[in-house]
């Protein structure tokens, strides 16, 4: 979650995001993809692991996976925007403080 936030900057503009495919198939293809299978891996161990949303994290990873012509950057967007800040406070509660 770290990378897109730094892919992002701190404007965190959608139309630079929608313009620059490079950033778009970053975030995407490699950030969103491996926190899909980082979900389902887990799921794969506990089903009750106490992620909100856990399920629909992994059916992102296999839409960007299987349905990347029919990724919507609104959509992108809004779970970056929306939904990402709400899952890296979850996931903060388990990482270790150094």
């Amino acid at each position: 979650m770290i990378l897109i936030y730094d892919f992002l900057g701190e404007e965190r503009d959608f139309n630079i995001y929608r313009e620059n495919k490079l950033l778009r198939r970053a975030i995407v293809k490699e950030n969103l993809k491996f926190i899909g299978e980082a979900a389902n891996r887990i799921l794969k161990l506990n089903k009750e692991f106490p992620i909100a949303e856990a399920r629909k994290i992994v059916d992102l990873r296999n839409w960007v996976i299987h349905g990347y012509d029919k990724v919507d950057d609104v959509i992108i967007w809004g779970i970056l925007t929306n939904h990402l800040p709400k899952l890296k406070k979850q996931v903060e509660k388990f990482i270790p403080k150094i």
